[in-house]
């Protein structure tokens, strides 16, 4: 029973630390501080056959074709889950980055995801064809993952940027 108590205030400080390092992504301002550029990453945007969570990360990752909601954008939920995309949803996975060596914050995390994130968000945002306005939701560790070595990320997509807003009713295209 220790364990699972254990276990589960492990999860809810990852859970917690995920969500503070996408608070740091938003809110971050961009004027006059900007960080050195993050080298080139490669970047994966082919849908993936099996869209669930990695089980092998302390947070959330989606392989690219995921739908999912999150907490920052649903109040219904406490962490980022995957749903059907035939179903109302908050965004959808496009692309998995991986972060570069030598971030030191939160906050320089934050603006890595931002970076990485832009030619994916661009290249979706083309596709859609109107119905926007789309918004680009990156999230992958906090710096206490990211100091374990952690780089992995995740750019999603969604038509909102505030809890409650629209959403998406169908995958993009």
């Amino acid at each position: 029973m220790e364990q699972v108590r254990r276990r589960r205030a492990v999860v809810a400080a990852a859970v917690a630390a995920v969500l503070v390092a996408v608070a740091a992504v938003w809110l971050w301002p961009d004027g006059g501080h900007r960080s050195a550029q993050p080298p080139p990453v490669a970047v994966s945007a082919s849908p993936s056959p099996s869209p669930s969570p990695s089980p092998t990360l302390p947070y959330p990752f989606f392989p690219p074709g995921t739908c999912l909601d999150h907490p920052q954008l649903s109040k219904v939920i406490t962490t980022v889950e995957a749903r059907p995309c035939e179903q109302s949803h908050d965004g959808e996975a496009i692309a998995n980055v991986r972060l570069p060596e030598g971030l030191t914050s939160d906050a320089g995390i934050g603006r890595a995801l931002r970076e990485l994130c832009k030619a994916p968000l661009a290249e979706w945002d083309g596709r859609q064809g109107g119905g926007g306005p789309y918004y680009g939701f990156p999230f992958g560790p906090s710096l206490a993952f990211y100091g374990q070595g952690m780089r992995d990320a995740t750019c999603a997509m969604t038509v909102s940027s505030r809890q409650e807003g629209r959403k998406l009713t169908g995958r993009l295209r």
